[in-house]
């Protein structure tokens, strides 16, 4: 059921483009623009319907995050836009995309998560395609996303296992949320 919710979610973006007023360009734009709201919104949708409370918090916590250091730093950097245009530094559409793909990832796995990232990184695309960023605000803002999802969510299945691996040392670890 999730990833068909992530799924319809992602479908917004391609619904959202007037292929036949747009140029190849704008079409790239305009699905980045769907996506930087579509990604984090299929994540607060998935929260909803399985009342996930918990996640819906930090989702919000993390997502909140994203946003105040984004426009943060855009105001703080002032670094021109590649149309000349000021606050280039970092991108929020991209900041917005990862946050969301990032608390699906942390959330739910990776299952869930591989597409998440892969349209979060279309949106990042998006931004250079349209010469609304340059390279460095997209990493920027892609690090930023994923950031605050590392400090802010927890999985929401109870038992992770993580594989560590250390000088002279390989293993797992398995942890469970109580």
């Amino acid at each position: 059921m999730k990833i068909i919710i992530l799924l319809l979610a992602l479908t917004l973006c391609v619904l959202t483009i007037n292929v036949g007023v747009a140029g190849s360009a704008d079409i790239i734009k305009i699905a980045g623009d769907a996506g930087a709201v579509a990604i984090p919104a299929a994540a607060g949708i998935m929260t909803l319907i399985y009342h996930d409370s918990e996640g819906t918090v930090q989702l919000l916590k993390a997502y909140a995050s994203a946003a105040a250091l984004t426009y943060g730093l855009k105001y703080t950097v002032k670094e021109r836009r590649p149309d000349g245009s000021e606050h280039s530094f970092p991108s929020f559409h991209t900041s917005s995309a990862f946050a969301g793909a990032a608390f699906i990832q942390q959330r739910d796995g990776w299952k869930y998560g591989l597409p998440a990232y892969l349209a979060a990184s279309f949106v990042g695309y998006s931004r250079l395609e349209s010469k609304q960023h340059h390279i460095q605000d997209v990493i920027g803002a892609a690090a930023i996303g994923i950031g605050t999802n590392l400090i802010f969510v927890k999985p929401f299945k109870s038992v992770t296992v993580t594989p560590v691996v250390g000088e002279g040392f390989n293993g797992i670890l398995i942890g469970k949320t109580f």
